[in-house]
């Protein structure tokens, strides 16, 4: 791309930006964390009305995503500790790549599951977007969007290029500490078409597609926001939706998994095949364009390629794996577009019983630990709370679409309930697990941003510094172990780390709660300090922490070969001594 082409890029994007909706002129900020260990006193569950405790946690969470902002910091900037940071970023290919979001707990930006965290949030305000605004967070919302949004359209400066990655990670994972000294060399990682990515460019196509949608007005529940109705900028995100998609589906371009041709983004978001991102691409393009071309080739994708086998199989629903998501959005787009399935006789609903009765009657692959999470073997290992939202989001969606009995409906409800209640303290270690929003939260993420402003120890992260200087509020962290324990330690990424990913499905149930007119979240309810009594003692056993772990398979393993060397050694070593004592006796 041409310097001019590029400034030419920009001045759009910048008059974009401008048509957001305004921001409060006294903007809304976190309360302090004992804010949510008092009851609203709201008697009643009204729809018309916003319970204060869920509107306070909905604004939390789409806080979280300015906390983690890239770039040069709007004047609107609401976190007073952030910088402009990483401006630079696309300067090695002549690029702004500047902007975007930190994935995690440091300072590298993935394409891929960022935009499938605003894939789900542009779904979420499709179905809930009333909840934005009885919540006064519509304005929020929307820059959250547009702030992903106008990253993903620079990160996608041709038709069939698509950078996936930004920085370094090697160096990312060196350095401790704020936004004013972020290692150099951030290398930028694009897909293109001799070097394919087929799933990432199929999961941004779905993103572009999901929020063109939403400000399209095109609703899928009823009870989504017109607030955000905005045709020219809807065009826009069609525009790049349907290049990427192409780009996904072009004959003469291979079909690959993304990592294939960078190897980089292997580290920490390799992905594991590409035909549910064809698929949910498909239907979100199909709603997005109004496209019946789009949706019978998502149809197909999903039956030529067997993802109902997944289905079965009881898959995940997160950024690596889409497929219950597809069955989901299908049954939705059958209901509520049936001319775009005109001729098409796939049965969604049945596939959706299958996936949600499989959860709700514990006939899937996943189980529920001790105190009632939904825990997924391998997916929920490294993050225990993701897989539990994600399920109760989908669930949740079904319950209220109509699509099912009404007592099957409720049994999802009550099901989809528990999970929420599970991650806002109705667990064993009655920790509610979002940063910020009760003093029993968690206090050390694993943040390097809110760690504090200058270098930090990285050797020592749980004891310097003792404290975490700010508040990271609204950060889901990863959750506790298949056991329900929970140390809240800031060097443990497994169970304190927070990512992009990890808060999309809990906005969404957060504007649901309020749309549905919920009472108030369980933490409300929780004894202030009661973590600290139920607090395990020693140290977790997981990815990040696992040394001496009794727990672990490699472990047990290197002891039974120990134990056997040691056992063979030790009977050499003592018939070769017996042998010489026997030697010495008949020698006298």
């Amino acid at each position: 791309m041409t310097c001019i082409a590029s400034l030419l890029l920009s001045l759009v994007l910048s008059s974009v930006s401008l048509a957001q909706l305004p921001l409060p002129s006294s903007p809304w900020l976190p309360p302090n964390a004992t804010f949510g260990a008092s009851p609203s006193n709201s008697s009643s569950n009204s729809t018309d009305t916003a319970n204060p405790q869920w509107s306070t946690l909905l604004g939390d969470l789409l806080y979280f995503y300015e906390e983690q902002r890239s770039g040069k910091l709007p004047s609107t900037n609401r976190v007073p500790w952030r910088n402009d940071s990483a401006t630079d970023d696309g300067s090695d290919v002549g690029l702004d790549l500047s902007g975007g979001y930190y994935d995690a707990g440091d300072y590298i930006k993935y394409t891929f599951p960022m935009s499938y965290t605003v894939m789900s949030v542009c779904w979420g305000a499709l179905d809930y977007g009333k909840g934005y605004e009885l919540a006064n967070q519509t304005a929020y919302l929307d820059d959250m969007i547009r702030w992903s949004m106008d990253w993903l359209t620079k990160a996608h400066p041709e038709p069939n290029t698509l950078y996936v990655q930004v920085g370094n990670a090697d160096l990312d994972n060196a350095y401790w500490g704020g936004d004013q000294s972020i290692p150099g060399n951030r290398t930028s990682f694009p897909i293109n078409a001799t070097h394919p990515g087929t799933d990432a460019a199929a999961q941004a196509s779905a993103a572009f597609s999901a929020c063109s949608a939403l400000y399209a007005n095109r609703t899928l529940s009823g009870s989504s926001t017109t607030a955000l109705a905005n045709s020219s900028y809807a065009r826009m995100l069609l525009n790049h939706a349907q290049q990427l998609y192409s780009f996904a589906t072009n004959s003469s371009i291979q079909q690959v998994t993304y990592q294939k041709s960078v190897p980089s983004v292997g580290q920490a978001y390799a992905s594991s095949d590409y035909s549910d991102e064809l698929a949910i691409a498909g239907l979100f393009l199909a709603l997005a364009g109004n496209s019946s071309d789009a949706y019978n080739q998502a149809v197909q994708t999903y039956q030529n390629q067997k993802l109902f086998g997944r289905i079965q199989g009881g898959d995940v629903f997160n950024w690596d794996e889409k497929t219950p998501g597809v069955i989901v959005l299908g049954a939705q787009l059958m209901q509520a577009y049936p001319d775009l399935s005109a001729g098409n006789q796939m049965n969604w609903t049945s596939d959706l019983v299958v996936y949600c009765d499989g959860i709700v009657n514990g006939a899937s692959r996943a189980y529920l630990t001790p105190g009632g999470l939904l825990y997924y073997p391998g997916d929920s290992d490294d993050a225990s709370l993701n897989p539990a939202l994600n399920a109760a989001m989908l669930i949740k969606r079904v319950a209220d679409s109509n699509i099912l009995s009404s007592d099957k409906a409720a049994s999802y409800r009550q099901f989809a309930q528990s999970q929420i209640d599970y991650v806002l303290g109705n667990n064993p270690m009655t920790v509610p697990y979002i940063v910020g929003i009760h003093p029993n939260a968690p206090a050390n993420p694993h943040s390097a941003l809110s760690t504090g402003a200058s270098p930090q120890d990285i050797a020592n992260l749980d004891t310097v510094p003792l404290h975490e200087a700010y508040i990271l509020y609204g950060g889901v962290v990863g959750g506790p172990d298949k056991d329900d324990r929970f140390w809240d330690l800031r060097s443990d990424w497994v169970q304190g780390e927070v990512g992009l990913d990890y808060i999309a499905p809990m906005v969404t149930l957060a504007a649901q709660s309020i749309v549905n007119g919920t009472g108030d979240p369980f933490y409300t309810t929780l004894q202030v300090g009661s973590y600290e009594e139920r607090r395990p003692s020693g140290a977790p056993c997981d990815n990040a922490i696992n040394s001496g772990c009794p727990g672990s398979g490699s472990w047990r393993v290197g002891k039974i070969i120990m134990a056997v060397f040691v056992s063979v050694a030790g009977a050499v070593v003592f018939a070769l001594l017996f042998f010489w004592l026997y030697v010495e006796v008949q020698n006298r």
